[in-house]
């Protein structure tokens, strides 16, 4: 299975949907976005097969969004993309494509809905939290989602 992520590895989250994928027994290609942002044609294609607005990808945490005004609805797509293009850490990740879609994987056990679910073994996150219990049951995910790494 081809599998690609865009990842952040100072994000818990990022890191948690990476080994979930590794742990389904796939290397994907990773892309380092802080480092290779997307195009702004790529944020829009992710964007049209998920089926959301940009403005849900945009992270709010830890970035200039507050600063650049971008809670403002009358921005278009264009000035947000302005931004994400200065400022490519307010676009939220992990993003990850497969072959069964795209998805904001937030919270990181997301990423299972992307991935073959035969025989998925034990998952626990790096905080503790049991993904996938040794019954092969998917577990709760956290109630926010949100990366707490800073």
């Amino acid at each position: 299975m081809d599998v690609v992520i865009y990842h952040n590895p100072a994000c818990g989250t990022s890191r948690n949907a990476l080994a979930l994928i590794r742990h389904a027994g796939i290397e994907p290609h990773v892309i380092e976005y802080l480092k290779t942002p997307p195009s702004r044609a790529m944020i829009m294609a992710l964007v049209e097969r998920m089926g959301v607005p940009l403005r849900s990808l945009l992270r709010e945490k830890g970035t200039p969004f507050a600063e650049l005004g971008l809670g403002d609805p009358a921005l278009t797509d264009d000035q947000l993309l302005d931004a994400i293009e200065a400022h490519p850490v307010l676009l939220n990740r992990p993003i990850v494509l497969s072959p069964l879609g795209v998805k904001l994987c937030r919270p990181s056990e997301a990423v299972l809905n992307l991935l073959p679910s035969e025989g998925l073994k034990p998952f626990t996150k790096e905080d503790g939290e049991v993904v996938i219990d040794a019954e092969g049951r998917r577990g709760g995910g956290s109630a926010d989602g949100q990366c707490r790494d800073y």
